[in-house]
């Protein structure tokens, strides 16, 4: 097991990789604690939870709405959880989301730790303090960073994960190794089957690669307003993709990483050979799934994205695996080279 912490003002988050998930109850108050997870976790873990109250939302994306915030925070209430409460989130990202946000806004802020069930949260969206919920068709759109006291990364609860939702995070993998640890794009090159098959030992390893790059990034720029922007990458198409296709988040953001990629390549950044390994790396892991959507849509969205500051965008590119830099960009050249890259799709 492994402990990266993460320090940011006021707080100090631990991540324990390679820890049981089942040592969450010694970590959670022995009062006061409300569990937050979703149907299908409570379904294979449930009757081994710690002995507290547990709410239930439906899996997916659908969940993260302020709808849905207020139906939980309702729950809590009922449940007579006050200023000391705790959730225990146990889930993937968007229970991890919901809770965060739920802790932060209740009772104007209660304690949090989670346990995350998915690839996707492990390698990102548990560790880092972003919590939100969707607008409509705009992604997180209302959100807090709030950090959580804890968060479980146990490689053995990946074995339970259905194929996509298991594929769908090794693009977030990938997305860590192309900015920042060229590491992680070897072991993805060189030990594909260990991967595949869901080799506990090294899914750990990869994990904690993902936490340690992540964690170094976040303390030094917890609210995004410089250098965790390279978290981006893939994303600003991705998010777009993701929301209009109903894709998975991993799949939505690998089609952006390939974007970003040949933009990277149209801009001189990186030769063709390096955009070569990259897309067929993506391929290699079925990541690809021609999710292309409307130039126009493409358009709309990208001006409600988070990352914009008036007419211009803040757009991630690699100069090289392992290495990816931010340039502030017009929107309209952003999609203006997708509407060039997809008009013959």
């Amino acid at each position: 097991m492994e402990k990266i912490l993460i320090h940011t003002p006021g707080s100090v988050s631990e991540i324990l990789v390679g820890a049981k998930w089942q040592s969450a109850a010694s970590l959670i108050p022995a009062e006061d604690t409300v569990i937050v997870t979703d149907t299908n976790v409570f379904d294979i873990y449930g009757s081994r939870f710690p002995a507290v109250p547990v709410v239930k939302i439906e899996p997916g994306e659908g969940s993260k709405s302020l709808n849905v915030i207020g139906r939980l925070a309702d729950e809590l209430l009922k449940k007579g959880t006050g200023r000391t409460g705790f959730i225990l989130a146990v889930g993937g990202g968007v229970v991890c989301d919901l809770s965060g946000f739920l802790a932060s806004v209740f009772m104007r802020g209660i304690r949090c730790g989670y346990v995350s069930t998915t690839l996707l949260s492990q390698v990102d969206a548990s560790t880092g303090g972003k919590t939100g919920v969707n607008l409509g068709s705009v992604k997180n759109v209302i959100g807090t960073f709030r950090q959580p006291e804890f968060v479980i990364c146990d490689p053995s609860m990946l074995k339970t994960l259905p194929e996509d939702e298991y594929l769908s995070g090794l693009a977030e993998l990938i997305k860590t190794g192309l900015i920042g640890d060229p590491s992680i794009i070897d072991d993805m090159e060189n030990k594909y089957e260990e991967i595949i098959n869901r080799d506990t030992e090294l899914l750990s390893h990869l994990v904690a690669k993902a936490v340690r790059f992540k964690a170094s990034v976040v303390s030094e720029d917890e609210k995004e307003s410089g250098p965790r922007r390279i978290l981006n990458f893939g994303h600003t198409y991705g998010h777009a993709i993701e929301l209009v296709k109903s894709a998975k988040h991993g799949f939505a953001v690998a089609e952006g990483m390939k974007l970003a990629v040949l933009f990277s390549l149209e801009k001189g950044f990186i030769g063709k050979e390096e955009c070569s390994a990259i897309v067929n790396l993506l391929e290699r892991y079925k990541l690809l799934r021609g999710s292309m959507i409307p130039a126009g849509k493409m358009k709309d969205l990208v001006a409600y994205d988070k990352k914009r500051s008036g007419s211009d965008i803040h757009f991630v590119f690699i100069e090289a695996i392992g290495r990816g830099i931010v340039k502030k960009l017009p929107v309209e050249e952003v999609t203006g080279f997708y509407s060039n890259t997809t008009a013959d799709k």
